[in-house]
This record gives structure tokens, sequence and C-alpha cells, in this order.
């Protein structure tokens, strides 16, 4: 079980890499490469694409820590 979520760990933490990656910073960092919005807004992000980035980006961030916190109380041992 241990190996399982230790895997699954890497995974969502490649993918939250990737995703914070692709959001728009000062210089519009690497979203401006796959055409993620870039338009002004109230928090930033005007389009849709950056708006579902943002979701998917705080979701695997939570799952993320989630994983991680069931790794450290260990509820199978």
């Amino acid at each position: 079980m241990e190996t399982i979520l230790s895997v699954i760990e890497v995974i969502i933490a490649v993918i939250v890499i990737f995703l914070v990656l692709m959001h728009s910073g000062k210089d519009a960092g690497l979203s401006g490469a796959f055409g993620v919005g870039s338009g002004a807004g109230p928090l930033g992000g005007g389009s849709m694409v950056e708006r579902n980035l943002n979701r998917w980006t705080i979701f695997f961030a939570v799952l993320f820590f989630v994983v991680a916190i069931v790794l450290l109380k260990r509820p199978w041992a």
C-alpha cells in the first residue's frame, strides 16, 4: 500500500509541477506556448482556460497534500 501511494504521490507531484509551469506570470511563462489566455480579469486570468487551469492546479495540490498526510499517518499499519 505504501509503495502504491508513493508512486501516486510522485505522479501527482509531476502533474502539479507541469500545471504550475503552465500558469502565466509576468513574462507569460510556458502558458503562452500552449495558447493559454493572458487576458486581464479581476484575478489576473480573464479566460475560461486560465480559470480552469487554476482549478486543476488547486485540485492536484490538495490531492498531493492529502496523499502526503495519508502516507505520514499510515492507517494500514
